[in-house]
């Protein structure tokens, strides 16, 4: 029998509300500036409503960027953030489905070596290694493309971990069934496997894609063409300018659109994603 507490349950929504306040307050008002203009914005107090320059800032942000810029519009930047989350996110699930599978289910010498190599890597993150990393990118001509913001992002040990724990929930009896049937070993990883991991592939998809579209450090050191810059560092670039001549509105609409993307993804994949993570059997 659950007890009916009034009180306690006054309490949780109260908790609830302000843990909400918290974290949408910096939104609204990142939303309420990037609606008025840039004279606004310099003004005291700071509005708490929205304006009505909302599609043009939207346009400036898009199209044009700050005033005292190169012209660079932001549109271009997430066109790179995205082509740079996904190439991250698909590249680290494929090699990650594929080490696990074999780690799980081919027998071999030093397998479990192996997977400890790959799992320490966990403590080299990309801080540590990022002067050979950048040797290696530099050497095979990578520098400004989409495959050096990339590539060395892509290993990733904490999603082999998560599939091979995945694998090993799933029963025996399913690989024994896949042989009787006459299924070699890619047949039952694309008929068997990838649909009951289906849930878990989404779960870490979502992460990965924010964490690809979050890069700041190694956008930042491989770049030095404006065209493959990403929308984290135009962010940044425009905080370095606005100390000059601020114009708050064409940076907080920037902000705004960073944020849409990751949000969309979330949104749309929710019930994946919940589902990712608090599946414990197949």
């Amino acid at each position: 029998m659950i007890e009916n507490r009034p009180l306690l349950t006054l309490f949780s929504h109260l908790v609830l509300i302000l843990g909400i306040a918290i974290v949408a307050l910096p939104i609204w008002i990142t939303f309420v500036a990037a609606t008025h203009d840039v004279l606004r914005m310099t003004q005291v107090p700071l509005p708490l409503m929205p304006g009505s320059h909302f599609f043009e800032n939207l346009d400036l942000a898009l199209n044009k960027g700050l005033s005292g810029g190169n012209g660079q519009g932001v549109a271009r930047m997430m066109f790179n953030s995205l082509v740079m989350a996904m190439m991250i996110s698909v590249g680290k699930i494929s090699i990650s489905l594929l080490s696990a599978f074999a780690i799980v289910y081919f027998r071999f010498r030093f397998r479990m070596m192996f997977f400890w190599m790959i799992f320490i890597t966990l403590m080299l993150p990309v801080e540590v290694r990022i002067l050979p990393t950048y040797e290696v990118v530099a050497n095979l001509g990578m520098l400004d493309t989409y495959w050096g913001l990339s590539i060395p992002l892509i290993a990733s040990a904490t999603a082999t971990f998560m599939f091979r724990q995945v694998f090993l929930t799933i029963p025996d009896e399913l690989l024994e069934a896949a042989r009787v049937d006459g299924a070699g070993p890619m047949r039952f990883f694309w008929d068997i496997l990838i649909p009951m991991s289906r849930t878990n592939i989404a779960a870490l998809f979502v992460i990965l894609f924010i964490y690809g579209w979050n890069q700041y450090l190694w956008p930042l050191l491989i770049t030095s063409d404006n065209h493959m810059y990403t929308v984290v560092m135009g962010i940044k670039q425009m905080l370095e300018s606005a100390e000059a001549s601020p114009e708050w509105n064409v940076i907080m609409m920037t902000a705004l659109l960073a944020m849409v993307p990751p949000v969309c993804v979330v949104i749309f994949m929710q019930n994946l994603f919940v589902k990712g993570l608090t599946e414990t059997e197949k």
